[in-house]
Order: structure tokens, then sequence, then C-alpha cells
């Protein structure tokens, strides 16, 4: 086994406290990584909050770093390489999902990069607050030359989200694009449906977002609490991306979609009610997506790198993670929390 260090909360509620871990020795086919920028997502916070969790957790699945060694077998990369892990690093690869590069749907149910179980040896998977991790090859990606690997972790999970979705309904030039919710996965969205050509509107409960809304590229704003805006705004868009974390009432959203359009909701994926007159109405669609595949992983780093596309982020040094964790609880980061894992010795 190989020794590294990361932050790690043994039970619910608990504080991150930094701890020796174990990281297995290198199969032919694993890559160790030097993790040296890692995201904190909301799942983050949700994971080490979750009652009557009893085991200890490492978070962390999305980050960037340099690959330190490499397998017997490993083709993809060499010590010294830029890459980039997400929050799924290994599946089935038979299935009709994996088969189609749809990891993320893999019918046995993907690795997850912490909570998960590995495959092969049965033991828990360890995230990426740490300063290693050891992964199978084909679950990490090369970092694209010029890309900042800070801003650029938080693609790895809040951008591929929002990614798949807009690529799956084709957004792109002609395209109305609303998204509703300006936080971590909200402005990735604006971002890349702003790239991708398409006329983008964001929806917030207030206007204290419309320069930001601007900043990112957004052409309009309209606010969701009040009506005659609403109104105005009925049957307007042809996708509306929903990243709100929290339940709400996805009425109101619905109404905003165009004939045959589609509401993706990306950020609450709890249950939700819906009256079927609000998708018979415009013959209206409602989806989801979660996480993505490989193919379009690797794709949505090389549009980042062409579009120059990065998450607007805060970079802490990891000693400060609970500090993180509690100002992501009252929403105050602008937009997404990255620790810098260098402070790990």
């Amino acid at each position: 086994m190989r020794t590294t260090v990361g932050w790690q909360a043994d039970h619910a509620g608990d504080a991150l406290r930094q701890v020796p871990l174990e990281r297995r020795d290198l199969r032919a086919d694993d890559v160790a990584v030097r993790v040296d920028y890692c995201g904190v997502c909301h799942s983050d916070l949700h994971a080490l909050g979750r009652p009557g969790r009893d085991t200890p957790l490492v978070p962390g699945h999305e980050f960037t770093g340099v690959v330190t060694e490499v397998g017997s077998g490993v083709t993809r990369f060499a010590a010294g390489d830029a890459v980039a892990v997400g929050n799924i690093v290994d599946s089935c690869g038979e299935c009709p999902m994996c088969r189609r590069g749809q990891e993320n749907f893999c019918y046995a149910f993907p690795t997850l990069t912490y909570g998960g179980t590995d495959r092969h040896d049965g033991t828990p998977t360890l995230g990426g607050y740490s300063r290693e991790y050891v992964v199978h090859e084909a679950f990490a990606y090369p970092l694209p030359a010029g890309l900042d690997p800070a801003a650029a972790a938080p693609l790895l999970c809040a951008g591929i989200t929002v990614w798949e979705p807009l690529r799956a309904l084709d957004v792109g030039p002609g395209t109305r694009v609303a998204v509703a919710g300006l936080g971590g996965l909200g402005h990735l969205a604006v971002k890349f449906a702003v790239a991708l050509g398409a006329e983008t509107t964001v929806l917030s409960r207030t206007d204290g977002k419309a320069e930001d809304a601007r900043r990112l590229g957004a052409h309009d704003l309209v606010v969701s609490t009040d009506k005659r805006q609403l109104a105005a705004a009925r049957d307007r868009f042809d996708v509306v991306v929903d990243t709100i974390a929290v339940p709400h009432d996805l009425a109101p959203y619905l109404k905003l979609v165009a004939l045959d359009g589609t509401l993706s909701v990306v950020g609450h994926l709890g249950s939700v009610t819906v009256s079927m007159m609000d998708l018979l109405v415009g013959r209206k669609k409602l989806g989801s997506a979660g996480s993505g595949g490989r193919p379009a992983t690797a794709e949505m780093l090389e549009f980042c790198a062409e579009h120059g596309v990065t998450a607007d982020v805060e970079v802490l040094p990891s000693k400060q993670v609970n500090e993180a964790l509690e100002r992501l609880g009252r929403n105050d980061v602008r937009y997404r929390f990255v620790l810098d894992l260098a402070d790990l010795s």
C-alpha cells in the first residue's frame, strides 16, 4: 500500500481533520496522481452531513493534478502529465450504457470517487481532499494546456453535469436557453450555453445577480418572483436548465418552456410533483442528467480549452476546508470553492 495524507470526517457532522491515508499499489492500468486542486461540491456537504453515516469519509470528486507514476500497462499517460479526474473512477465496462460511453449510467452503478466501493478489492474509495489519488487510466483525462488547473477542477463535476444535457439537447446557434439558479452549476451552464452560441437568459429570484449574469455572457435576466416578467417569458425558451439545489415547484419553469422544448432538472434530484397539463400544453418535456460519460467529459475539456471556459473560483488552502464547507452551506461563494492541496504534507 501507498501512504498519503488527506482530510477526513469520521462520523456525520464531524469536522474534517488531517489524517494519513492508504492508497492501493498501482495495478497495471492505474496512474498515481498528485492532487493539486480539488473543488468543493454541494454533494460533499450533503455526504458529510448524511444522517446515520458512521464510517470515515474523505470527500472530493473534481480535481486536477499531475501524474507521478504509471502502471506497467498504461499507454495514455506518463509521469509529469497534467490530468483531471471527476466523480466516476470505474464502471462495469460491459453494459449497454458503458458500451455507449455513458459510464455515468452504468447498469451495475459506477464506482464513485469517494464513498464508493472498489470493484476489484472491495475497499472504500477515498476522495480528492488528499495529496494523492490512484485511478484507472481510463477515468483520468488529459488537462489541456492553457486551462488554469484550479479553475478547471470544477469542470469535472459541476461542468460535466450541465454540459451533457446541453449537448444532448443540441443547444447551439438559434437556441433559446434559460438557466435557473446562478450558482456552481448555473454559472457554468450560462458560460457553456453562451459559448455554444445560444441566446442565454438567467432566471433568478432577484435582480441582484444581473451584473454577474451580463459578465458571464447572458443576454437577459428574468426575475422568477416577478409575475409580470414570468408572464412575458411564457413559452419563450427551447431549453430551461434548472440548477436549483433545493426542493421547489417546477410548474413556473415549465410555463417558460417553448413548444416541444425541455426543462432539464439537474440541481435538486429528489421527488417532484408535476401536473401532466403543464407538460401537455405545448408538448413539453421534463428531463434530467447526472455527471457524464468518458467521451463527453473529454469533449467538454477540449471545448473549454478552445473557448476559454473555466469556473469562477475562490481558491483556499486546504487547511481552510471546514471554513469552505461552512460558507458553502450558507451560499457564501461565487461560484465554486477550490482547495489548494499544496499545504498537505
